[in-house]
């Protein structure tokens, strides 16, 4: 016997045939000797069992968009100036916008940079709520939620003397 026989004789690897042949018979009788459980009725299969109750069908009609815009309108409408200070506070526009509130947004004295984008930040939720963003004067702006309607046009109020915030183009 060399050493790779010992080694397979002790990790069991080198059996003899005559051992499987015992180990089969062991297994048929297994098999033999296993019974199936009886299935357990449940609820659920009984009630699969009936037929189903048909149910009277009741008509749903739904409220027309425009009466409830109206008496969502109808509550206390509220105006809120901001004066941000930097583009964290445009978060706080964003929720106030979300709350039905209507923004005023005063950028006069900061930096234009920041200023864009703040705008950039509030018109983008703007409009994903469906709202309405016009421009007052100089850095002041209107921001509105989509329950409330903004009529005229205000640089034409004002006669034309708005400024326009510059646009960069870095070549982003």
């Amino acid at each position: 016997m060399g050493v790779m026989d010992k080694f397979l004789n002790y990790m069991k690897l080198n059996e003899d045939e005559e051992e499987y042949e015992t180990d089969d018979d062991y297994i048929d009788d297994e098999e033999n000797d296993y019974v199936e459980p009886a299935k357990k009725s449940s609820y659920k299969d009984a009630e699969e069992d009936k037929p189903a109750k048909k149910t009277p069908l009741t008509k749903v009609t739904p409220i027309p968009k425009n009466t409830a815009k109206r008496m969502q309108s109808a509550g206390g409408m509220e105006v809120c100036v901001f004066k941000p200070a930097s583009v964290e506070d445009a978060r706080e526009i964003t929720e106030t916008l979300l709350a039905n509130r209507t923004v005023v947004l005063n950028l006069e004295g900061l930096d234009v940079d920041i200023a864009q984008r703040i705008i950039d930040f509030t018109s983008g939720s703007c409009y994903a709520i469906n709202g309405n963003l016009q421009k007052i004067s100089h850095y002041i702006f209107i921001i509105t939620p989509a329950s409330v309607d903004i009529s005229g046009d205000f640089q034409d109020l004002l006669g034309g003397s708005a400024f326009d915030v510059p646009i960069n183009n870095n070549g982003y």
